[in-house]
Protein backbone atom coordinates (compact mmCIF):
# COMPACT_ATOMS: atom_id res chain seq x y z
CA UNK A 1 0.00 0.00 0.00
CA UNK A 2 2.63 2.49 -0.53
CA UNK A 3 2.98 2.57 -4.01
CA UNK A 4 0.71 5.63 -5.02
CA UNK A 5 -2.67 5.16 -6.58
CA UNK A 6 -2.32 5.95 -10.80
CA UNK A 7 -2.90 9.40 -11.83
CA UNK A 8 -5.22 9.16 -14.43
CA UNK A 9 -8.18 10.81 -12.09
CA UNK A 10 -9.41 13.97 -12.24
CA UNK A 11 -9.95 15.25 -8.43
CA UNK A 12 -11.17 13.69 -5.35
CA UNK A 13 -14.97 14.03 -3.71
CA UNK A 14 -14.91 13.61 -0.42
CA UNK A 15 -18.32 13.61 1.83
CA UNK A 16 -19.39 12.95 5.51
CA UNK A 17 -22.26 10.84 5.77
CA UNK A 18 -26.05 11.68 5.55
CA UNK A 19 -25.01 14.67 2.99
CA UNK A 20 -27.14 13.55 0.17
CA UNK A 21 -23.86 11.37 -1.38
CA UNK A 22 -26.45 9.26 -3.29
CA UNK A 23 -28.19 11.99 -5.35
CA UNK A 24 -24.46 13.43 -6.25
CA UNK A 25 -23.17 9.42 -6.87
CA UNK A 26 -26.40 9.92 -9.90
CA UNK A 27 -25.56 12.88 -10.63
CA UNK A 28 -21.85 12.24 -11.55
CA UNK A 29 -22.95 9.39 -13.24
CA UNK A 30 -25.34 10.92 -15.47
CA UNK A 31 -22.42 13.50 -16.60
CA UNK A 32 -20.15 9.99 -17.46
CA UNK A 33 -17.81 10.39 -14.66
CA UNK A 34 -16.39 6.98 -13.42
CA UNK A 35 -16.54 7.16 -9.51
CA UNK A 36 -13.62 4.88 -8.08
CA UNK A 37 -14.74 3.78 -4.85
CA UNK A 38 -15.12 0.70 -2.49
CA UNK A 39 -16.75 0.68 0.62
CA UNK A 40 -14.93 -1.37 3.48
CA UNK A 41 -13.09 -0.70 6.86
CA UNK A 42 -9.62 -2.46 5.94
CA UNK A 43 -7.93 0.81 4.07
CA UNK A 44 -5.99 -1.82 2.10
CA UNK A 45 -9.02 -3.54 0.15
CA UNK A 46 -10.28 0.44 -0.63
CA UNK A 47 -7.01 1.01 -2.26
CA UNK A 48 -6.78 -2.18 -3.94
CA UNK A 49 -10.04 -2.08 -5.07
CA UNK A 50 -9.34 1.62 -6.60
CA UNK A 51 -6.16 1.13 -7.89
CA UNK A 52 -8.09 -1.17 -10.23
CA UNK A 53 -10.83 0.51 -10.69
CA UNK A 54 -8.45 3.18 -12.11
CA UNK A 55 -6.06 0.89 -13.80
CA UNK A 56 -9.13 -0.72 -15.50
CA UNK A 57 -10.53 2.68 -16.75
CA UNK A 58 -7.59 5.06 -18.70
CA UNK A 59 -9.59 6.50 -21.20
CA UNK A 60 -12.47 7.36 -18.28
CA UNK A 61 -13.27 10.96 -16.84
CA UNK A 62 -12.33 9.03 -13.06
CA UNK A 63 -12.73 10.85 -10.08
CA UNK A 64 -12.10 9.00 -6.49
CA UNK A 65 -14.66 9.24 -4.10
CA UNK A 66 -14.35 8.79 0.03
CA UNK A 67 -17.71 8.95 1.96
CA UNK A 68 -17.05 8.57 5.38
CA UNK A 69 -19.40 6.18 6.86
CA UNK A 70 -20.84 5.74 9.98
CA UNK A 71 -21.69 2.15 9.91
CA UNK A 72 -18.82 0.70 7.70
CA UNK A 73 -15.53 2.34 10.31
CA UNK A 74 -12.67 3.07 9.35
CA UNK A 75 -9.50 4.40 11.83
CA UNK A 76 -8.22 7.60 11.73
CA UNK A 77 -4.85 5.79 11.53
CA UNK A 78 -5.79 3.51 8.80
CA UNK A 79 -7.86 6.39 7.22
CA UNK A 80 -4.43 8.98 7.36
CA UNK A 81 -2.55 5.86 5.68
CA UNK A 82 -5.11 5.75 2.67
CA UNK A 83 -5.55 9.28 1.85
CA UNK A 84 -1.78 10.02 1.87
CA UNK A 85 -1.78 8.36 -0.98
CA UNK A 86 -3.66 10.21 -2.98
CA UNK A 87 -2.29 13.52 -5.06
CA UNK A 88 -1.94 16.24 -3.12
CA UNK A 89 -2.59 18.62 -6.58
CA UNK A 90 -5.72 17.03 -6.97
CA UNK A 91 -8.39 19.51 -6.64
CA UNK A 92 -11.23 18.20 -4.08
CA UNK A 93 -14.80 18.27 -3.82
CA UNK A 94 -16.27 18.25 0.05
CA UNK A 95 -19.80 17.76 -0.26
CA UNK A 96 -21.25 18.96 2.98
CA UNK A 97 -24.47 19.73 5.10
CA UNK A 98 -25.74 21.28 7.82
CA UNK A 99 -24.99 19.38 11.26
CA UNK A 100 -28.48 19.52 12.93
CA UNK A 101 -30.07 18.55 9.61
CA UNK A 102 -27.00 15.47 9.03
CA UNK A 103 -28.53 14.35 12.85
CA UNK A 104 -32.57 14.65 11.92
CA UNK A 105 -31.50 12.18 9.11
CA UNK A 106 -29.20 9.49 11.38
CA UNK A 107 -32.14 9.69 13.66
CA UNK A 108 -34.68 8.85 10.86
CA UNK A 109 -32.40 6.45 9.65
CA UNK A 110 -33.92 2.85 9.25
CA UNK A 111 -32.19 -0.64 9.65
CA UNK A 112 -32.55 -3.58 8.03
CA UNK A 113 -33.66 -6.69 9.81
CA UNK A 114 -31.67 -9.80 9.61
CA UNK A 115 -34.60 -11.73 9.29
CA UNK A 116 -36.24 -9.37 6.91
CA UNK A 117 -37.15 -11.46 3.63
CA UNK A 118 -36.29 -10.14 0.46
CA UNK A 119 -37.99 -13.02 -1.74
CA UNK A 120 -41.06 -13.63 -1.59
CA UNK A 121 -44.19 -15.25 -2.86
CA UNK A 122 -48.08 -14.66 -3.90
CA UNK A 123 -48.68 -16.73 -0.90
CA UNK A 124 -46.09 -14.69 1.82
CA UNK A 125 -48.33 -12.65 4.30
CA UNK A 126 -47.79 -8.72 3.04
CA UNK A 127 -47.36 -7.72 6.54
CA UNK A 128 -44.04 -10.22 6.74
CA UNK A 129 -42.85 -8.84 4.07
CA UNK A 130 -43.31 -5.22 5.11
CA UNK A 131 -41.99 -5.91 8.62
CA UNK A 132 -38.21 -5.30 7.28
CA UNK A 133 -36.85 -2.54 9.27
CA UNK A 134 -36.36 -1.22 12.33
CA UNK A 135 -34.21 2.10 14.13
CA UNK A 136 -30.57 2.02 16.47
CA UNK A 137 -30.47 -0.21 19.09
CA UNK A 138 -33.99 -2.01 17.81
CA UNK A 139 -35.93 0.89 18.64
CA UNK A 140 -39.42 0.56 16.79
CA UNK A 141 -39.72 4.40 16.48
CA UNK A 142 -36.57 7.38 16.21
CA UNK A 143 -36.08 9.35 19.28
CA UNK A 144 -33.91 11.78 20.04
CA UNK A 145 -32.54 10.16 22.77
CA UNK A 146 -30.35 8.39 20.38
CA UNK A 147 -28.44 11.70 20.19
CA UNK A 148 -26.88 10.99 22.95
CA UNK A 149 -26.61 6.97 23.60
CA UNK A 150 -25.65 6.91 19.48
CA UNK A 151 -24.90 9.71 17.37
CA UNK A 152 -22.44 11.42 19.72
CA UNK A 153 -20.22 8.45 19.86
CA UNK A 154 -20.25 7.98 16.07
CA UNK A 155 -16.60 9.10 16.06
CA UNK A 156 -16.68 9.00 12.24
CA UNK A 157 -19.54 11.14 12.16
CA UNK A 158 -17.29 13.82 12.66
CA UNK A 159 -14.49 14.65 10.81
CA UNK A 160 -14.44 17.03 8.40
CA UNK A 161 -11.81 19.15 9.68
CA UNK A 162 -9.69 15.55 10.01
CA UNK A 163 -10.55 14.78 6.43
CA UNK A 164 -9.40 18.07 4.61
CA UNK A 165 -6.06 18.42 6.53
CA UNK A 166 -4.63 15.73 4.07
CA UNK A 167 -5.11 18.45 0.89
CA UNK A 168 -4.38 21.71 -0.10
CA UNK A 169 -6.43 24.20 1.24
CA UNK A 170 -6.64 26.27 -1.65
CA UNK A 171 -7.63 22.93 -3.61
CA UNK A 172 -10.32 22.27 -1.39
CA UNK A 173 -14.12 23.30 -2.94
CA UNK A 174 -17.04 22.95 -0.42
CA UNK A 175 -20.71 22.35 -2.25
CA UNK A 176 -23.70 22.42 0.61
CA UNK A 177 -25.94 19.61 0.01
CA UNK A 178 -28.59 21.99 -0.38
CA UNK A 179 -27.32 23.51 -3.60
CA UNK A 180 -27.79 19.42 -5.15
CA UNK A 181 -31.48 19.89 -4.61
CA UNK A 182 -33.38 19.13 -7.81
CA UNK A 183 -34.57 22.64 -8.33
CA UNK A 184 -30.79 23.65 -7.76
CA UNK A 185 -29.08 21.01 -9.52
CA UNK A 186 -28.73 21.88 -13.13
CA UNK A 187 -26.88 25.27 -11.84
CA UNK A 188 -24.74 23.73 -9.63
CA UNK A 189 -23.61 20.99 -11.64
CA UNK A 190 -23.05 23.82 -14.57
CA UNK A 191 -20.80 25.91 -12.21
CA UNK A 192 -18.82 22.37 -11.42
CA UNK A 193 -18.38 21.96 -15.07
CA UNK A 194 -16.92 25.02 -15.25
CA UNK A 195 -14.21 24.21 -12.53
CA UNK A 196 -13.57 20.10 -13.84
CA UNK A 197 -14.41 19.75 -17.07
CA UNK A 198 -16.91 17.25 -17.10
CA UNK A 199 -19.95 16.30 -19.40
CA UNK A 200 -22.93 18.93 -19.18
CA UNK A 201 -26.08 17.49 -19.51
CA UNK A 202 -29.41 18.45 -20.45
CA UNK A 203 -31.86 20.72 -17.77
CA UNK A 204 -34.60 17.97 -18.26
CA UNK A 205 -32.57 14.99 -16.56
CA UNK A 206 -31.65 17.30 -13.14
CA UNK A 207 -35.13 15.90 -11.46
CA UNK A 208 -36.78 13.67 -9.67
CA UNK A 209 -33.53 12.37 -7.66
CA UNK A 210 -34.22 12.13 -3.62
CA UNK A 211 -32.40 8.80 -3.42
CA UNK A 212 -32.95 8.11 -0.08
CA UNK A 213 -36.04 9.75 0.93
CA UNK A 214 -38.56 6.45 3.20
CA UNK A 215 -39.44 4.66 0.21
CA UNK A 216 -35.54 4.69 -0.75
CA UNK A 217 -34.22 3.43 2.51
CA UNK A 218 -37.17 0.64 2.96
CA UNK A 219 -35.78 -0.17 -0.79
CA UNK A 220 -32.33 -0.17 -0.32
CA UNK A 221 -32.23 -3.59 -1.20
CA UNK A 222 -34.81 -4.58 -3.70
CA UNK A 223 -37.84 -6.58 -3.31
CA UNK A 224 -38.08 -9.70 -5.06
CA UNK A 225 -41.54 -11.43 -6.06
CA UNK A 226 -41.01 -14.62 -6.91
CA UNK A 227 -43.71 -16.39 -9.32
CA UNK A 228 -44.13 -19.94 -9.94
CA UNK A 229 -45.30 -20.46 -13.74
CA UNK A 230 -46.07 -23.78 -13.22
CA UNK A 231 -49.39 -22.86 -11.26
CA UNK A 232 -50.66 -20.89 -14.12
CA UNK A 233 -50.01 -23.45 -16.65
CA UNK A 234 -47.42 -21.82 -18.52
CA UNK A 235 -45.29 -23.32 -20.50
CA UNK A 236 -41.88 -22.06 -19.91
CA UNK A 237 -38.32 -22.76 -21.66
CA UNK A 238 -35.60 -21.22 -19.34
CA UNK A 239 -36.93 -21.67 -15.84
CA UNK A 240 -40.17 -22.07 -14.20
CA UNK A 241 -39.57 -19.19 -11.74
CA UNK A 242 -40.23 -15.20 -12.70
CA UNK A 243 -38.65 -12.36 -10.49
CA UNK A 244 -40.28 -9.20 -10.54
CA UNK A 245 -37.98 -6.45 -8.71
CA UNK A 246 -39.50 -4.10 -6.81
CA UNK A 247 -37.53 -0.69 -6.82
CA UNK A 248 -37.32 2.77 -7.44
CA UNK A 249 -36.55 5.39 -10.28
CA UNK A 250 -33.62 6.55 -8.86
CA UNK A 251 -32.20 3.17 -7.36
CA UNK A 252 -33.25 1.96 -11.01
CA UNK A 253 -30.93 4.25 -12.53
CA UNK A 254 -28.04 4.06 -9.69
CA UNK A 255 -27.47 0.55 -10.15
CA UNK A 256 -28.08 0.41 -13.82
CA UNK A 257 -30.39 -2.00 -14.15
CA UNK A 258 -30.06 -2.71 -17.84
CA UNK A 259 -31.55 -6.15 -18.45
CA UNK A 260 -35.31 -5.52 -17.06
CA UNK A 261 -37.64 -4.29 -18.28
CA UNK A 262 -39.79 -1.87 -16.38
CA UNK A 263 -43.74 -2.97 -16.07
CA UNK A 264 -46.07 -0.85 -13.99
CA UNK A 265 -48.30 -0.25 -17.14
CA UNK A 266 -48.86 -3.81 -17.43
CA UNK A 267 -49.75 -4.22 -14.18
CA UNK A 268 -51.39 -0.94 -13.29
CA UNK A 269 -54.16 1.20 -15.06
CA UNK A 270 -53.93 4.20 -12.61
CA UNK A 271 -50.89 6.26 -11.17
CA UNK A 272 -49.41 4.71 -7.91
CA UNK A 273 -49.55 6.78 -4.61
CA UNK A 274 -45.85 6.38 -4.85
CA UNK A 275 -44.56 8.10 -8.23
CA UNK A 276 -41.05 6.43 -7.62
CA UNK A 277 -42.13 3.06 -7.15
CA UNK A 278 -41.33 0.53 -10.11
CA UNK A 279 -41.61 -3.08 -10.68
CA UNK A 280 -39.53 -4.51 -13.73
CA UNK A 281 -39.05 -8.13 -14.69
CA UNK A 282 -36.05 -9.79 -16.54
CA UNK A 283 -36.57 -9.11 -20.38
CA UNK A 284 -36.07 -12.29 -20.91
CA UNK A 285 -39.13 -13.25 -18.88
CA UNK A 286 -41.73 -10.45 -20.25
CA UNK A 287 -42.93 -12.91 -22.63
CA UNK A 288 -44.41 -15.44 -20.19
CA UNK A 289 -46.13 -12.47 -18.48
CA UNK A 290 -47.28 -9.85 -21.48
CA UNK A 291 -50.19 -12.09 -22.77
CA UNK A 292 -51.01 -14.24 -19.51
CA UNK A 293 -54.18 -12.13 -18.23
CA UNK A 294 -54.80 -15.14 -15.53
CA UNK A 295 -50.92 -14.28 -14.28
CA UNK A 296 -51.49 -10.52 -14.69
CA UNK A 297 -54.43 -10.23 -12.31
CA UNK A 298 -52.97 -12.46 -9.63
CA UNK A 299 -49.83 -10.19 -9.60
CA UNK A 300 -51.83 -7.38 -9.62
CA UNK A 301 -53.74 -8.17 -7.25
CA UNK A 302 -51.23 -9.25 -4.53
CA UNK A 303 -49.18 -5.76 -5.32
CA UNK A 304 -52.42 -3.76 -5.15
CA UNK A 305 -52.95 -4.62 -1.55
CA UNK A 306 -49.17 -4.76 -0.92
CA UNK A 307 -48.85 -1.09 -2.24
CA UNK A 308 -52.23 0.26 0.04
CA UNK A 309 -50.40 -1.97 2.87
CA UNK A 310 -47.39 0.33 2.55
CA UNK A 311 -49.10 3.72 1.90
CA UNK A 312 -50.79 3.16 5.32
CA UNK A 313 -47.45 2.07 7.19
CA UNK A 314 -45.66 4.58 5.59
CA UNK A 315 -48.22 7.49 6.18
CA UNK A 316 -48.30 6.13 9.97
CA UNK A 317 -44.55 6.24 9.81
CA UNK A 318 -44.17 9.94 8.61
CA UNK A 319 -46.25 10.94 12.04
CA UNK A 320 -42.97 9.76 13.82
CA UNK A 321 -40.46 11.26 11.81
CA UNK A 322 -37.84 13.43 13.88
CA UNK A 323 -37.34 17.34 13.12
CA UNK A 324 -34.68 19.74 13.45
CA UNK A 325 -36.46 21.69 15.91
CA UNK A 326 -37.17 18.27 17.74
CA UNK A 327 -33.20 18.46 18.14
CA UNK A 328 -32.49 21.93 18.71
CA UNK A 329 -35.53 21.33 21.85
CA UNK A 330 -33.72 17.65 23.03
CA UNK A 331 -31.02 19.27 23.49
CA UNK A 332 -31.97 22.74 25.14
CA UNK A 333 -33.40 20.71 27.39
CA UNK A 334 -30.13 18.55 27.63
CA UNK A 335 -27.45 21.36 28.33
CA UNK A 336 -24.39 19.18 29.31
CA UNK A 337 -25.31 17.18 26.09
CA UNK A 338 -25.57 20.66 23.98
CA UNK A 339 -22.23 21.72 25.35
CA UNK A 340 -21.05 18.27 24.29
CA UNK A 341 -22.02 18.82 20.63
CA UNK A 342 -20.71 22.35 20.75
CA UNK A 343 -17.45 21.11 21.45
CA UNK A 344 -17.49 18.75 18.73
CA UNK A 345 -19.01 20.89 16.29
CA UNK A 346 -16.51 23.67 16.95
CA UNK A 347 -13.26 21.10 16.32
CA UNK A 348 -15.16 19.86 12.89
CA UNK A 349 -16.01 22.88 11.52
CA UNK A 350 -13.08 24.73 12.08
CA UNK A 351 -11.65 24.82 8.53
CA UNK A 352 -15.18 25.78 6.60
CA UNK A 353 -15.73 28.62 8.69
CA UNK A 354 -12.10 29.61 8.50
CA UNK A 355 -12.46 29.44 4.13
CA UNK A 356 -15.85 29.29 3.77
CA UNK A 357 -18.09 31.49 6.29
CA UNK A 358 -20.67 31.97 4.13
CA UNK A 359 -21.51 28.07 3.76
CA UNK A 360 -21.90 27.92 7.64
CA UNK A 361 -24.65 31.04 7.63
CA UNK A 362 -26.28 29.55 5.61
CA UNK A 363 -27.03 26.58 7.97
CA UNK A 364 -30.49 27.66 9.66
CA UNK A 365 -30.61 25.03 12.58
CA UNK A 366 -26.44 24.88 12.91
CA UNK A 367 -27.02 29.10 13.56
CA UNK A 368 -29.90 28.49 16.05
CA UNK A 369 -27.79 25.82 17.65
CA UNK A 370 -25.32 28.75 17.79
CA UNK A 371 -27.66 30.89 19.52
CA UNK A 372 -29.34 28.64 22.10
CA UNK A 373 -25.13 28.41 23.14
CA UNK A 374 -24.66 31.81 23.00
CA UNK A 375 -27.60 31.45 25.57
CA UNK A 376 -26.09 29.09 28.15
CA UNK A 377 -22.77 31.21 28.75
Amino acid sequence: MNLPLPDNYEFVWLSSALSGHAAMTMYLELCEVNICKYIHHNPFIIYSNIFMQLLNNPLKYNVIAYTDYTHVYVSRGDLKRFLNLLNKNKPVLYLVRDPISRLKTGLNHINLKANRLDRFDLDTPIERVLDRETYYFESPLPTCDHIKTYWIYAESFFRLNFLTQFFKIEKITYLDMASIKPEYAYHTFSQLNALYHFRQISKNLFHNTVVYDMLGAFLSIPLILCVDLENFGVNYADGKIIEILITTRQFFKLHKINNYKKINPVLFKDNLPFENLIFCIPKEQFVYLENNLTLIKCIQSYLEEFISKMKVKFDLKAKCLICENQILAYLKNNQTLMRQWKKIFDQELICIKQHHPNIVASWKYYQEFEKMCEELD
